[in-house]
């Protein structure tokens, strides 16, 4: 209600927010550090649901609501970040929508539309406002169909079996068992707010967004820092604009590489893939790390094998469930 999006006013309304508006401080600092942890229960969630191969048959349609969610999340974030018009906001908005400019023939029009015109300005802030007001309409809606598919489909569970015997109310056990979790989670919200509420923000945020001025490097907030270390991996432009749509396409498709009919559904059963998801997670801490830290040596060589083991990890998985398919057929076959 007291944010203004206008170039000129918009930073100014956000200190005003802070200092003058009653609680104004509390309900800000909630926004941005409780998007913080959304994100971090939202990436628990995938990794978890990595581990246990939630994302096998029948639950194609759940992950992949799920992911485009994610999507939908990066995108609302990216929008709410700009808006406080601070220098890394202004900066970070230029850079990541002139990624744009790297698409064949239409990429400078595609860029130029997201601005509304000639450069980052007062169209643009004001049209990332309307846009992340109205996108967590559009991920509610989602997960409202997130959970049907889950009614549909049923939960997973650690051992992949599915049998309707074995099925358990969700009252009271389970919602206990969550809010245990989510107490821990709440309590880490409150240690961010009350204690160090710009732990997780960009010190240059605190200085109006000035075009003439470059930060001397541009960082986004940190749960965008893995794709960010993914786009910046190779040298060219559109290269690294592709490389870091396949790396969101590959988990949208990811149930595909899977067989329905194959009979080993959860993960833990399969001795190599232990050791390789745990690889992954510190593959995905590293491109964290790595997404943060300026483009030189050695962070350039680290950020490129680290991408590179991204990618490997889905080729390895891929390649191990055709050949897990294969050896099943052959031990019914000859055995059975």
């Amino acid at each position: 209600m007291h944010y203004k999006s206008d170039l000129n006013l918009a930073f100014a309304s956000v200190v005003y927010i802070c200092k003058n508006v009653q609680y104004g401080w509390l309900i800000r600092y909630l926004h941005s550090n409780g998007a913080s942890v959304f994100f971090l229960v939202v990436y628990l969630h995938m990794i978890r649901n990595l581990i246990f191969g939630s994302f096998n048959y029948p639950r194609q349609l759940l992950w992949g609501s799920g992911v485009i969610i994610l999507i939908l999340m990066i995108a609302t974030a990216f929008f709410g970040y700009v808006l406080p018009w601070g220098q890394m906001s202004y900066w970070a908005a230029t850079v990541i929508t002139s990624l744009a400019s790297a698409i064949p023939l239409i990429g400078n029009d595609i860029v130029l539309w997201l601005w509304g015109g000639s450069s980052v300005d007062d169209a643009t802030l004001n049209r990332f406002f309307s846009l992340h007001f109205f996108f967590p309409f559009a991920i509610l809606m989602l997960s409202i169909i997130h959970i049907m598919f889950l009614h549909e489909f049923g939960s997973n569970n650690p051992s992949g079996v599915f049998f309707r015997s074995d099925f358990t109310f969700m009252t009271p056990l389970y919602i206990v068992k969550d809010l245990f979790g989510t107490n821990f989670m709440f309590i880490f919200l409150g240690y961010l707010i009350f204690t160090v509420p710009n732990l997780l923000g960009h010190s240059d945020n605190f200085i109006v967004g000035n075009p003439l001025v470059t930060p001397p490097h541009i960082v986004p907030e940190w749960y965008f820092l893995p794709l960010y270390a993914i786009s910046r991996s190779v040298p060219d432009k559109l290269l690294g604009v592709i490389i870091l749509a396949l790396a969101i396409l590959l988990l949208l498709f990811l149930p595909f590489f899977i067989n329905k009919f194959n009979m080993i559904r959860s993960n833990i059963f399969k001795p190599l893939y232990k050791p390789l998801m745990i690889l992954f997670v510190l593959d995905l801490l590293i491109l964290g790390w790595i997404g943060g830290q300026p483009v030189c040596q050695p962070y350039f060589f680290i950020g490129q094998a680290a991408t590179a083991f991204y990618f490997l990890f889905f080729i390895f998985f891929a390649c191990s469930s055709i050949i897990e398919q294969y050896a099943l057929k052959f031990y019914n076959y000859y055995f059975k």
